[in-house]
């Protein structure tokens, strides 16, 4: 039970921020797609760097409810897929498919470079190799 209190509590913190960043975005009319991307990128960003740091193996190993709370929390609440793929959909079906095309492969390509980079930056304090312990760990 208290694994899904956190997951509960972290999707609830991870929601907020999405909320307040897509907010403040909108405000500097950039569009919905450079928020939701920017907001995917720093949650790969994210997830990249405290999967490797927190490693059970690492220098800085945290209990697994506060790997629970951060990566499928605050990350899952945070990172905004369902947003990516509405998005997607509406460029779509409106004929805007290369903006439909860029959104998709930036968002693809930026969100991967960004876990990649999240890994490299943590790896120098723990020596890890791996991200998570199992991938079914945080697959909800």
């Amino acid at each position: 039970m208290t694994l899904y209190l956190s997951v509960a509590l972290g999707s609830a913190i991870g929601g907020c921020l999405r909320y307040a960043i897509g907010r403040a975005m909108l405000s500097t009319n950039t569009g919905a797609i450079w928020s939701t991307i920017l907001i995917n990128v720093l949650g790969s960003f994210v997830i990249g760097f405290f999967g490797t740091l927190t490693l059970s193996s690492s220098r800085f190993a945290v209990p697994e409810v506060m790997r629970i709370f951060v990566m499928v929390g605050i990350c899952g609440g945070f990172t905004t897929f369902s947003a990516f793929s509405l998005e997607t959909f509406d460029l779509l079906r409106s004929g805007a498919w290369g903006q439909a095309l860029v959104n998709v492969a930036l968002s693809v390509m930026l969100c991967r470079a960004a876990v990649a980079l999240g890994h490299l930056a943590a790896t120098p304090a723990n020596r890890a190799i791996a991200v998570a312990q199992t991938a079914e760990e945080y697959n909800c």
